[in-house]
């Protein structure tokens, strides 16, 4: 899970604390690391077993940058459209599933993983075939959110599966040093507007100690599903909270919504 590095690397502690609390959403992302390939790094099992140190991007690729280079494998769900007039339409035909976002994110390659990493670089929470909110928001290798979708391998509920991923995208993208205040919340039923059905949590993380201009309270929600293959999969966003540009709320419920499995 990945921006700024440094911090104690006692991250047992917080996402065992944060998974126990409850919560609303938020995340911000100045240290996105691009992976070759599309297979998802980082636990699916509880986040509080997670015990590496926070993230630090390689030195060798930039970070979340507006144009990274992209793993074309993966291609495309064919006939794939969305499903609100004058939005995009994000696929990713290694889980099966495909959302919509608004006109001006980016939609990347499906064969493209993102992670957040700690200091030794080790994956911490991934996803792939991502759409980008804001790329440069904050100097060039930057984005303001990103959303997409990943394995749950291990997984045995969608409830603990969201509740995991979603506190997970918070620590690791904003606040790894463990400076504020971390609340996920209880994961409850949610149905798609295609008829599927998991669970959702939101996590957040507010009064992070702000080291740096592009450091931010964050914000996450994450969903988890069966797919058509009886395989758990979570898609899942994460952006800053408390900005001038912040996503709001209304949006992220709307592009949720549009979560489905395609192919």
């Amino acid at each position: 899970m990945p921006p700024g590095g440094g911090g104690n690397g006692n991250r047992t502690t917080v996402i065992a604390v944060v998974a126990a609390v409850a919560v609303v959403a938020a995340a911000v992302v100045t240290g996105v690391v691009l992976l070759g390939e599309d297979d998802e790094g980082g636990p699916t099992r509880a986040a509080g077993k997670e015990t590496s140190a926070p993230p630090s991007p390689t030195p060798e690729e930039p970070s979340a940058s507006a144009s990274p280079t992209e793993n074309p494998r993966g291609g495309s769900v064919d006939g794939a459209e969305p499903t609100i007039p004058g939005w995009k339409v994000v696929t990713n035909p290694k889980y099966g599933t495909a959302f919509d976002v608004p006109p001006e994110w980016e939609v990347k390659s499906p064969g493209l993983s993102i992670s957040f990493t700690d200091d030794k670089d080790k994956p911490l929470i991934s996803m792939s075939g991502p759409a980008y909110f804001k790329s440069g928001w904050c100097g060039k290798n930057s984005i303001l959110g990103a959303a997409g979708t990943r394995g749950a391998n291990g997984a045995s509920k969608t409830g603990p599966e969201a509740e995991n991923v979603a506190a997970a995208w918070v620590f690791g993208g904003y606040d790894q040093k463990e400076t504020g205040t971390f609340k996920v919340s209880e994961a409850a039923p949610f149905t798609a507007t295609s008829g599927l059905k998991g669970s959702v949590s939101v996590a957040t993380v507010t009064g992070v100690k702000k080291e740096d201009k592009c450091d931010t309270d964050g914000k996450s929600i994450a969903f988890a599903f069966k797919n058509a293959n009886g395989d758990f999969a979570v898609w899942s966003l994460f952006t800053s909270k408390g900005v001038k540009d912040e996503l709001p709320e209304a949006t992220v419920k709307r592009i949720l919504g549009t979560v489905r499995l395609a192919g």
